[in-house]
């Protein structure tokens, strides 16, 4: 059994419009936002073997409130990446670690993490949890996957149990949607 987290860039800043994408970092509430999620990722116990991410800003920003003591593996490819791009830049990441990782946590973007969960969950799997992350990821959502394979080389769609769903919102009401 292996274990995928899925971790999305907290509220970014779009106050400089002459900043490209790439470049944006957090805002204040991205920023309170990575650190409640940091939290709690810490205080739910998974241990990350490894940790693969974007290297946009907003992603390095997030990581550092967030997980300041993981060491991030940056992937140019994970930037605004899709469901395929992701997928293939985590078997590749895992392909070279030896030993292989049971346990990794990608930190990048929507919609492609969103796609991930939408695209390797089970039909039999789509519990209430599922039909939360179906409708929305938001920004500094947190997710595990459960993959029942034994090599990442194996996953496929339609095999994985969303075991955990978690948003900044549901750690602090004040991160709720705004009004």
């Amino acid at each position: 059994m292996k274990l995928l987290g899925l971790l999305r860039h907290a509220k970014s800043d779009w106050g400089d419009a002459d900043l490209r994408d790439f470049d944006r970092g957090l805002n204040e509430r991205g920023r309170r936002g990575a650190k409640i999620i940091g939290a709690h990722i810490r205080d739910h116990g998974t241990k990350w073997d490894s940790l693969l991410a974007s290297p946009a800003v907003r992603v390095r920003e997030t990581l550092e409130s967030a997980l300041p003591d993981m060491q991030a593996v940056f992937d140019t490819r994970l930037y605004l990446a899709s469901f395929d791009t992701i997928l293939e830049a985590l078997q590749a990441h895992a392909a070279k670690a030896a030993p292989e990782p049971r346990a990794v946590l990608v930190s990048g973007h929507n919609p492609g993490l969103q796609e991930l969960i939408l695209e390797l969950v089970s039909p039999s799997h789509e519990t209430d949890l599922f039909r939360e992350a179906a409708i929305k990821f938001p920004t500094a959502a947190y997710a595990i996957l459960e993959c029942p394979v034994d090599s990442w080389a194996d996953l496929r769609p339609r095999t994985a149990k969303l075991a955990h769903f978690a948003r900044p919102r549901d750690l602090d009401p004040e991160l709720g949607p705004q009004r």
